[in-house]
């Protein structure tokens, strides 16, 4: 008898088909191939993935290695637009630019080489004086250290012990050879300041083409503001430079009458040095400055060079509140706590170039974006102007203090 449910109907057993894949078929993408082989698509993105992480490695290593170039190549392009102004009116008058960038900057190797021929002689002649007053200097040490704490020190034995003392072997050595480091040291400098100066030749003479190769490019609208931003890079960095010359030479004629008033050997010379360095070397550069007229006052007199320290500082305040706002008003004109930052950022970047450039960098980056900035007219707030408003809300909590302390209610009524 067959089975039956409990309804009474026969129940019918029916067998699942087999999950079977007809031969032939291939097999879903992304599946496993039959027999565990392994998918078609994993050895190509293998080989991708090691490609672009080989392409990373060779442009990371590319990049480190083209540092240094790419660093004199801004450094370069920053130069050219400093001169663009002088190039451009010379060779607005007929002048071939080519002939007008070479008088440029033959002009400026011209002052570069006599400051630092003066700077050296300078240095070279006190170095000489303090090599020929040592023994006498060294004589009133020994006199005030034995007549101070008892002793009964003399030159020969100092000198002596000096000449034969294992330090003085050991730095002599160490100082024989570094001298190959030092060489070259030196002609690194000179290789740089040679690609420096040739690609700074380059931008300013070829001006005009490498605009015109740059907007080649783009489209017509995107040509507009790129030469808008170029003109712009060059004004502000070309006004950096005029402000800054400008309170170079105020500020060097102004150390310069204090050293020769106080009889200062080299007076010309400190006073170049001061101007530049000072305007030169953003935020430090004043203080920097003034140390080499401060050793120089101080082997004349030691009361000079307190002297020069008073100045130094009070003609820094006179040049931060008075002098620098006036001539960089309209050149240069950034807030003094963004120009700090942006020397602060521009050393963490760069070192010392960074730091040059960071101003008329951020100035330029501050006027494109003024241009294309909406603005609004602020409302009249008492807030903008540094005010607190006063909300009628209620009494202040020193007036409720006041009221419940005499026993009167909120609102000045006498409590019954």
């Amino acid at each position: 008898m067959a089975p039956t449910a409990e309804d009474g109907e026969p129940s019918v057993r029916q067998a699942a088909p087999a999950a079977t894949i007809p031969p032939g078929r291939p097999p879903l993408d992304g599946a496993v191939a039959p027999g565990g082989r392994m998918p078609r698509w994993l050895p190509r993105a293998m080989v991708l993935a090691l490609a672009l992480i080989a392409a990373f490695q060779l442009g990371s290593w590319a990049f480190h290695q083209l540092t240094g170039l790419l660093i004199n190549i801004l450094i370069a392009f920053f130069l050219a637009l400093a001169v663009e102004p002088a190039v451009s009116r010379m060779a607005a008058r007929g002048m071939r630019r080519g002939l007008a960038t070479f008088l440029v900057f033959f002009g400026l190797t011209i002052v570069i080489a006599g400051f630092v021929t003066l700077l050296g002689s300078m240095l070279a002649g006190q170095i000489i004086k303090m090599i020929e007053g040592f023994p006498e200097y060294l004589d009133s040490l020994i006199n005030w250290t034995n007549q101070t704490f008892h002793t009964e020190l003399k030159r020969v034995d100092i000198q002596e012990g000096l000449l034969h003392s294992d330090w003085l072997r050991k730095y002599v050595q160490n100082s024989a050879a570094g001298v190959l480091d030092v060489s070259a040291q030196v002609l690194g400098g000179l290789f740089q300041l040679l690609t420096v100066g040739l690609f700074s030749f380059y931008f300013a003479a070829d001006g005009p083409r490498l605009r015109r190769s740059l907007c080649s490019v783009l489209p017509p609208a995107r040509q507009a503001e790129v030469l808008r931003a170029w003109e712009i890079a060059v004004d502000k960095t070309g006004g950096y430079l005029y402000s800054r010359g400008l309170m170079a030479l105020i500020s060097g004629i102004a150390h310069y009458i204090l050293l020769e008033v106080m009889g200062v050997p080299y007076a010309p010379v400190l006073g170049v040095w001061v101007g530049l360095v000072s305007q030169f070397i953003p935020t430090i550069g004043t203080y920097l400055a003034g140390a080499l007229p401060m050793l120089i006052a101080f082997t004349v007199d030691p009361w000079y060079a307190v002297w020069v320290l008073g100045f130094v500082v009070i003609y820094q305040q006179f040049e931060n509140y008075m002098l620098q706002p006036k001539l960089t008003a309209k050149t240069v004109d950034i807030h003094p706590a963004v120009a700090f930052g942006s020397v602060i950022a521009g050393t963490a970047l760069l070192g010392a170039v960074g730091a040059l450039i960071a101003i008329p960098a951020v100035a330029t980056l501050q006027a494109f974006l003024g241009a294309y900035v909406k603005r609004y007219a602020v409302t009249d707030d008492p807030r903008v102007h540094g005010h607190r408003s006063r909300t009628p809300s209620g009494p202040g909590a020193l007036t409720r203090a006041r009221d419940l302390w005499s026993g009167r209610r909120p609102g000045g009524r006498q409590e019954p």
